[in-house]
């Protein structure tokens, strides 16, 4: 089952529609003044979990693990009657576990006390009790219905980039997927590779790294993932572009040919590719502090973003700051125990069950 996308879990459960998305945050946008706010918590929030897991070690397949499980929690639940600092740190308690990287609970609760204390006005107060990120664990494996195997567009990016013998030794480090031995069921005959330089590679892993800020990853197959970061490095990446301008009478092989030739849907790769433009657009407006941005990595580490250089600015409007969303975040909550306590039937309504678990929690 951890070896078939087709047959997994990932596929048959949590690929989802728009209309679900919409749904999963109804709650959320009653309590928002601007709707795009939702998508800046999506980037806020992946990148609190890249820095856990960068505290705590993680690789980055594990780290892309737990942005996926956190996803698949607010598919389930809002981000105003829930506390996601305790969710996310869940999270990469549980997808460390899950990617057999395990680390101690009493790691994770440290580092991230330390973490979330850096995060300005607002800042959560994160339980200091390890009880209660195992309990929250709980809560969190039974909201993802137990399905912890999740695909990564990585190693499909190398299968179709790299020869054979170096996706098999780097799968294990870059993510599960589908790799090599299954990419003739869908994406044409199997033959050659796409021949792709170390820096339009390392261009590609960074886009995929950067689609974990938004929810392709509940919208898409792993694998039209990866085939959208190619065909963006391929319009996007300059010395790419100029490689191909400069080689076209001589090289063996034709980037756009090869992309034409898989057994995909280039509608969808479209969508994809459209898609992950305008995360940069939304991303171009959202303003780490300086210095609290790490600078690009390599595959092999795998941590590095494609945003936040010239080469990625596609959008304009206001800014958002990591200081901001603590204290939004906070007045959503407010303003939703508020209106259950005081409704305007004028009978009280249950609090939600999962808001009775991170009050208790806190």
């Amino acid at each position: 089952m951890a070896t078939d996308f087709w047959a997994s879990s990932h596929y048959k459960r949590w690929i989802v529609d728009r209309a679900t998305l919409k749904q999963a945050r109804a709650d959320d946008v009653l309590y928002v003044a601007e709707p795009e706010h939702l998508g800046f918590f999506q980037i806020y929030f992946a990148n609190l979990i890249s820095k856990l897991g960068k505290k705590l070690q993680l690789r980055q397949r594990v780290i892309s693990t737990a942005i996926v499980f956190f996803h698949r929690f607010y598919l389930k639940n809002s981000y105003c009657e829930t506390d996601p600092y305790l969710v996310l740190s869940a999270c990469c308690y549980v997808a460390a576990k899950a990617e057999e990287s395990p680390v101690h609970i009493k790691n994770v609760v440290s580092e991230s006390r330390t973490l979330f204390s850096q995060q300005g006005p607002g800042k959560p107060t994160f339980p200091s009790d390890n009880s209660k990120l195992a309990e929250m664990e709980f809560y969190l494996v039974d909201d993802l219905e137990c399905d912890l195997v999740v695909f990564h567009p990585y190693r499909t990016l190398l299968a179709l980039c790299r020869k054979d013998a170096e996706v098999e030794a780097e799968a294990g480090e870059l993510g599960t997927g589908i790799g090599a031995e299954d990419g003739p069921k869908y994406w044409g005959s199997g033959r050659g590779k796409l021949e792709l330089s170390e820096g339009a590679l390392q261009t590609a892993w960074f886009i995929i790294n950067d689609t974990y800020r938004s929810q392709l990853c509940l919208l898409y197959p792993p694998h039209l993932i990866a085939i959208s970061a190619i065909y963006l490095t391929l319009v996007l990446h300059t010395p790419t572009q100029n490689t191909i301008f400069d080689e076209t009478t001589t090289r063996r092989q034709d980037p756009v040919a090869f992309l034409a030739d898989l057994n995909v849907s280039l509608s969808v790769v479209s969508t994809i590719s459209q898609e992950i433009i305008a995360l940069y657009s939304l991303w171009s407006r959202y303003k780490e502090e300086p210095g609290a941005q790490s600078a690009g990595a390599t595959p092999g580490a795998g941590t590095g973003t494609a945003s936040g250089g010239p080469e990625w600015r596609f959008g304009y409007g206001h800014t958002i700051t990591p200081l901001i969303l603590p204290m939004l975040l906070k007045r959503m909550r407010e303003q939703k125990l508020s209106d259950m306590m005081h409704p305007s039937s004028g009978r009280p309504v249950a609090v939600n069950k999962m808001l009775e678990r991170t009050q208790a929690a806190g």
